[in-house]
C-alpha cells in the first residue's frame, strides 16, 4: 500500500466510475484497475461491487474511504505547514465555488496584491464541493447552498436580496415590484435541483400555493438571465446582479420581488481542525472583506 495507490483509491471512490476516475487522475484505464485491484488484494478485502462496468463502493470501501480522506488531508496539511514553517511564503490557495461569477472581482485584486501566491479556482455542485472539501482537495468553498459533510465549518458572508428577471414586452415588464401571486403559471428559467436558485424557486412557490413550472433547466445559474432575455420565461437572480451592466446588455427587465425569504444565503466553508496556510489565510480575510464590504 502506498500513498499513490491511495490516491488513485479516493478519486475512484468519489466519481464511482473508472473511466471519470481514470480521465481526472490522467491515467490509463487498465492500470486505475490493476492499481485499485493491488489495493484490494493487500487489504484482503473487496472495496467496491462490481457489477459489469459499474462500481460502487461497498461497506468496506466507505470505512476505508474515511481513513483515507483523514489521512491524505493531514498529509496535505502537514505539507503545507512545513512550509510556511520554511518560510516559503509564496504557497498555494485554492477554491471552489458554485459559480466563479462571485469571485472574479475578489480573485483579481487579491492576485494584483499577493503576486507570488497561486490561486486555484474549481467550479463544482455543492455535493462536489463538500467531497473536495472534506478529502483537502480545496481549503475552502464559497456556496449559497448548505453543505453537508462531517467537520466542516462555516461563516456567512452576505445576505443579498433576490430580484425577478422577465422578459422585455412580458405583461409584468416595466413594473416595479412583483409578488408570487403574479407568478402563477409562468414559465421560469431555473437551474438544476441542488443549486440555490432551484431550492429557492421551489421553496417561494410552494408557500405561495403555486406549482412551479419548469421552463428550462441548466447547470450554470449566470446563463439563466441569458434564457429569460430570449423569453423562454422569468427568472430569480441576485439583484446586484440583475441590476449590472454585465446583464445590462440582455434585454430583460428586473423587478423587486416581494417575497419573505427572497435573498440568497452566501456562506465560506473550511475543514474544521486543518492546517491554514498563510496563503490561505490572506484570501480568506481578503475574500471576505471583498464580500463583506457594502
Amino acid at each position: 500500500m502506498d500513498l499513490l495507490s491511495l490516491r488513485y483509491f479516493q478519486v475512484v471512490a468519489r466519481h464511482e466510475h473508472i473511466s471519470k476516475a481514470a480521465e481526472e487522475l490522467r491515467v490509463a484505464q487498465p492500470s486505475l484497475s490493476r492499481t485499485i485491484a493491488r489495493l484490494e488484494a493487500d487489504l484482503g478485502v473487496p472495496l467496491f461491487d462490481r457489477h459489469g462496468r459499474r462500481i460502487r463502493l461497498n461497506r468496506f470501501g466507505a470505512a476505508f474511504r474515511r481513513r483515507v480522506d483523514r489521512a491524505l488531508a493531514e498529509l496535505e496539511d502537514a505539507r503545507r505547514e512545513l512550509t510556511d514553517a520554511a518560510g516559503h511564503t509564496r504557497g498555494s490557495v485554492s477554491l471552489a465555488s458554485e459559480t466563479l461569477l462571485t469571485v472574479t472581482a475578489p480573485v483579481k485584486s487579491f492576485i494584483a496584491e499577493h503576486p507570488g501566491v497561486a490561486v486555484r479556482l474549481f467550479q463544482a455542485t455543492p455535493e462536489v464541493m463538500a467531497e473536495r472539501l472534506s478529502e483537502g482537495q480545496v481549503d475552502f468553498c464559497l456556496a449559497s447552498e448548505v453543505l453537508n459533510g462531517p467537520g466542516l465549518g462555516h461563516e456567512e458572508l452576505v445576505r443579498e436580496e433576490v430580484w425577478l428577471g422577465v422578459p422585455l414586452g412580458h405583461r409584468l415588464a416595466g413594473r416595479r415590484e412583483v409578488t408570487m401571486a403574479d407568478l402563477a403559471g409562468e414559465p421560469v428559467v431555473t437551474t438544476r435541483p441542488g443549486i440555490w436558485q432551484r431550492t429557492l424557486a421551489e421553496r417561494l412557490f410552494s408557500e405561495a400555493g403555486l406549482e412551479l413550472v419548469v421552463a428550462c433547466e441548466i447547470d450554470e445559474a449566470t446563463t439563466a438571465i441569458e434564457m429569460v432575455g430570449a423569453g423562454l420565461g422569468v427568472g430569480f437572480g441576485p439583484a446586484w446582479y440583475l441590476r449590472s451592466p454585465m446583464a445590462s446588455r440582455v434585454p430583460f427587465s428586473p423587478l423587486r420581488l416581494a417575497a419573505p425569504g427572497a435573498e440568497r444565503v452566501l456562506r465560506l466553508y473550511w475543514r474544521e481542525g486543518a492546517y491554514v496556510s498563510e496563503a490561505a489565510r490572506r484570501f480568506r480575510d481578503h475574500l471576505t472583506a471583498s464580500l463583506v464590504a457594502p
